[in-house]
């Protein structure tokens, strides 16, 4: 008996929505209080956040996965190219960083367990579409269509009805485990550990945000823990703050247990490399100065032909040109 792929689905949106997620720190505040509030005691929140720094490993990529790209054995300029479109689509309906990095892990964790076909790339963006699909299902509150989610610069348009297989399979190979342990599971901890008097929380916790958007498509990251790129970020964003600029790394292991020092100033570093060269990125560039050119003088006569002619001939022929460079270029973008 066949089952309607559809109606399957919704089911299993109802499974989703009955997880346990009590012990997941969302991180969708910027206030430090949203979320200790309503923990008993301090005591409780660090045995809380060691508890999330003990079970990340779960839900994270093996511990080869990173050297799979280093030998070429998968490709990290697809895995790249993937999250950067993951990216232009949180920014085009403005979704939250949770949903983005979530859809990432999804995808490294799937790519890590089962083998992409090797054809024209589309297994890669049906894969990229999928993840997006099911992380924006988790977190957001209005979810686009999903042919409405294949924009910017999506190189194959997919049916729901592939897509949804492909959201199963994915599910399938995650074991359904879709609420994991992030970054943003620890940014609203640490950065109240770095600052007690909630000052600058917010601030700290906007930018590291920023920060670890900025640097998810580098595949260098997959070696450190959620934890980890979380205390990293926290510090990159505080040393954009005056006076907080002397706030070192080796410092942040004593935040809670579980932490590895060696790990968080590997981690921090190779932040800070990438924030620096992100930054002189976004630098205004210098155009040189334009030489204005005055237009010579043209007698009436040449005038009243060239008008006569170009309303005869010349206009037609131009709207024709543009007409099939519009054509071409449109059909470039569906066809590739």
């Amino acid at each position: 008996m066949s089952v309607s792929c559809s109606n399957h689905y919704l089911c299993d949106s109802d499974l989703l929505c009955c997880e346990d997620s009590s012990g997941i720190l969302s991180g969708e505040s910027s206030e430090c209080s949203s979320h200790l509030d309503s923990l008993p005691s301090p005591v409780f929140l660090e045995d809380s956040i060691a508890g999330f720094i003990e079970e990340e490993r779960n839900f994270v990529p093996g511990f080869d996965y990173f050297s799979r790209f280093q030998t070429d054995s998968l490709d990290a300029s697809a895995r790249e190219e993937s999250v950067a479109w993951i990216l232009k689509v949180q920014a085009y309906y403005a979704f939250q960083p949770l949903t983005t990095f979530l859809a990432v892990n999804y995808l490294d964790r799937f790519l890590d367990s089962r083998q992409l076909p090797q054809t024209d790339g589309w297994p890669m963006q049906l894969l990229s579409v999928a993840c997006l699909s099911l992380a924006a299902k988790m977190e957001e509150p209005l979810v686009p269509a999903l042919l409405d989610l294949q924009v910017e610069g999506a190189k194959y348009i997919f049916e729901p009805r592939t897509i949804r297989r492909m959201e199963l399979l994915v599910l399938t190979v995650l074991d359904w485990r879709l609420r994991s342990i992030t970054p943003f599971s620890f940014i609203d901890f640490f950065a109240c550990k770095l600052d007690p008097t909630g000052n600058f929380t917010g601030l700290l916790i906007s930018r590291a945000s920023e920060i670890i958007l900025s640097n998810i498509q580098e595949a260098s990251f997959l070696a450190y823990r959620p934890s980890c790129i979380a205390v990293a970020a926290i510090l990159c964003a505080a040393n954009e703050i005056p006076n907080w600029s002397l706030v070192r790394p080796e410092h942040a292991e004593s935040w809670c247990e579980g932490l590895i020092k060696e790990k968080i100033i590997g981690c921090y570093q190779l932040m800070q490399e990438l924030v620096v060269d992100n930054n002189r990125r976004k630098l205004p560039k210098v155009l040189p100065q334009l030489r204005v050119m005055i237009q010579p003088r043209v007698s009436s006569s040449i005038l009243s032909l060239s008008s006569s002619s170009s309303s005869s001939s010349s206009s037609p022929s131009k709207r024709r040109k543009l007409n099939n460079c519009l054509w071409v270029d449109d059909d470039k973008g569906s066809s590739q």
